[in-house]
């Protein structure tokens, strides 16, 4: 895939994203609205964190191995042996989801212990009632990393990206249907809802080229290879999930509906991340290891470089919009029903501090798939270990002095330094990929983007004086975007300059004054 082409796929992926994302604050909407912060809440979230942090240990090595290890393949040895990989990987995933599932059913209540330790009586009951059911999602959850990667491979970007669709309505009429009966139809309608993300992908993988096959082979040398390639991930992943045990830990024991506020400040903080990050990562990882298994270190310096121009050029004025509007934002999205003032200025607080490192967060997605793309696993491994201790000691210590706002900022600071850290190292590793340009193109952002927040943050309490606070949100919104385009192309920043330059050379006029599109 050509650099053009690159852009314009990430390009379609954030139109899809953004719908996907307005879909999923719906769900967030509706949760809050029926059952606000509050233990049931609390409850349901610590359900489903449980499988999703006991198998990403497991998944996410696998999902970062599986890119690099399959393109390898193919062009070493063939497709038919990247599928027979590929079969034996699902068919191992599998059998670790079984263990994982029987030990999770016969150890509930001292895992749901582990992750929430300030819950007692009911709501330690309801909470491992609610796991039980929730555990059977690490089948759908491991299949699915593997065939999106799959299907990335072969150049089916889309697919991975609108399976949040199906997956997002079914829980919205989960929620509908569990107001009027059960909770527990929020829990099945979950689980089923991750269901559908994996039988949506199945049939598209085929089309791809993917068959079944029964075989399960634990002495085969690529999965030897790719086990030697996921474990430092897995292992990295695992702190960063103690991390995460740590902050719903001191969450649930700060106060009642901690955890719910810090879950929702963070799907706002995702949203950007989401769709920004990860459809520009998404469309770049296999790019990249193609090139690294190429050998083409000149091509994929620039495509990194690229990749974290564009994500400057989004998530530095996203960053400073989230900073000036948190609390009309949290208003805005979830200050209705049994959201209460209190839950409220939770959110906020929490969603203040994440923004802090939103970019930080970003740029460490990107720069870490370059080593996993150059099959260098371990690097990114002591970097976020060496990240991950400084974040559960500032856990510790600003959670007693600005509560659940501290746990936030905790995770900010210690992602700035994970960030820093990674730019050291990969330098260090292939050599200058543009930084210059990159630090210039970052200063310019920056002061527009300050010079927008001002403006827009004037606006907002101009427009209060005579509108609502969530109309007078959206108006000064619509008032800083233009200004930080406007600055950002005056200031000549380079991102900008290519986009407009491509766009002039589509457009062409002829000799005869016409004008002729490419």
């Amino acid at each position: 895939m050509e650099k053009k082409e690159m852009k314009k796929t990430a390009l379609i992926i954030m139109i899809i994203t953004v719908v996907s994302k307005l879909l999923g604050f719906g769900r967030e909407i509706l949760l809050s609205y029926f059952y606000g912060a509050s233990d049931i809440t609390d409850a349901y979230l610590v359900s489903l964190t449980i499988p999703g942090v006991i198998f990403s240990f497991i998944g996410v090595g696998i999902g970062t191995g599986f890119i690099p290890m399959f393109s390898r393949i193919r062009q070493d040895q063939g497709s038919e042996e990247a599928l027979r990989f590929t079969n034996n990987l699902i068919n191992g995933v599998l059998l670790c989801c079984t263990v994982i599932v029987l030990g999770g059913l016969v150890f509930t209540k001292p895992i749901v212990r582990v992750f929430a330790s300030g819950f007692s009586g009911e709501i330690l009951e309801l909470t491992i009632r609610f796991a039980r059911i929730s555990i059977f999602a690490i089948y759908f959850t491991g299949l699915i990393g593997i065939f999106s990667g799959y299907l990335r491979l072969n150049n089916s970007y889309l697919v991975p990206n609108v399976i949040g669709f199906p997956m997002n309505i079914i829980i919205i009429l989960s929620l509908f249907i569990s107001a009027k009966t059960s909770v527990y139809v929020l829990l099945v309608g979950t689980l089923l809802a991750r269901a559908t993300e994996l039988l949506f992908m199945v049939p598209f993988a085929r089309r791809k080229g993917y068959r079944f096959q029964p075989v399960l082979d634990f002495r085969d040398g690529n999965l030897k290879t790719m086990a030697h390639i996921a474990l430092p991930v897995i292992f990295g992943t695992s702190i960063e999930q103690v991390n995460k045990l740590v902050d719903r830990t001191l969450a649930s024991g700060i106060a009642v509906g901690g955890i719910s506020a810090l879950n929702y400040a963070a799907r706002l903080n995702g949203f950007v991340q989401g769709l920004f990050v990860m459809s520009i990562s998404t469309v770049m990882y296999p790019m990249i290891s193609k090139m690294a298994s190429e050998q083409n270190l000149r091509g994929l310096k620039y495509t990194l470089s690229e990749a974290i121009g564009m994500i400057n050029l989004m998530v530095i004025p996203a960053t400073v919009g989230a900073i000036i509007f948190a609390e009309p934002i949290v208003s805005l999205l979830f200050g209705r029903g049994a959201f209460t003032p209190e839950a409220a200025a939770m959110t906020s607080s929490a969603l203040k501090f994440y923004s802090i490192g939103m970019l930080a967060f970003g740029l460490r997605e990107i720069l870490s798939r370059a080593f996993y793309a150059l099959q260098d696993t371990k690097t990114p491994m002591v970097n976020g270990a060496i990240a991950v201790g400084l974040n559960i000691v500032l856990n510790i210590i600003l959670s007693r002095y600005i509560g659940i706002g501290g746990l936030a900022l905790a995770t900010s600071i210690a992602g700035i330094v994970a960030t820093i850290l990674f730019f050291i190292t990969l330098r260090k590793k292939i050599g200058g990929f543009g930084l210059r340009e990159i630090a210039a193109s970052f200063g310019k952002m920056t002061v527009a983007s300050i010079v927008m927040g001002f403006i827009a943050g004037g606006s907002y309490r101009y427009f209060g004086a005579v509108f609502g606070s969530n109309l007078s949100l959206i108006l000064a919104i619509g008032v800083g975007a233009p200004i930080y385009f406007v600055l950002i192309y005056l200031l000549r920043v380079p991102e900008v300059q290519r986009t407009m330059d491509a766009v002039k050379q589509r457009f062409k006029v002829n000799k005869f004054g016409e004008q002729e599109i490419e």
